[in-house]
């Protein structure tokens, strides 16, 4: 399975931001996604995540501010990031859970 992650960028605190990743392969509705994040020197963390249901999960650090969502007619998640921080800087990794399958990642860069 290949999944194309785009849409990071640079922007300054406060900014907003939206992330893509359109995965490949089949039954795309039935599969777990979700959205990992590593900074300089720090190890991968979750994000989010969104069920095949549509039930979603947050780090409590981006609650309130980022979020999940997915259109399956285009097997396609996406992260939506607002009141972005400097703090948020990092590269943007997309996974699928069922496949075990990581994106190739996406800079995000918030400036103060």
């Amino acid at each position: 399975v290949q999944l194309q992650a785009f849409g990071g960028g640079s922007v300054q605190a406060g900014g907003s931001l939206r992330l893509s990743c359109a995965a490949s392969g089949s039954r795309f509705s039935i599969r777990n996604m979700g959205w990992y994040r590593q900074a300089p020197g720090k190890q991968r963390d979750l994000v989010a995540s969104i069920s095949s249901g549509g039930g979603t999960n947050y780090a409590n650090s981006v609650k309130g501010r980022f979020t999940i969502s997915r259109d399956n007619a285009k097997n396609t998640v996406y992260l939506q990031m607002n009141s972005l921080k400097p703090e948020d800087t990092a590269v943007y990794y997309c996974r699928d859970f069922y496949y075990d399958g990581w994106g190739q990642g996406t800079l995000v860069t918030v400036s103060s």
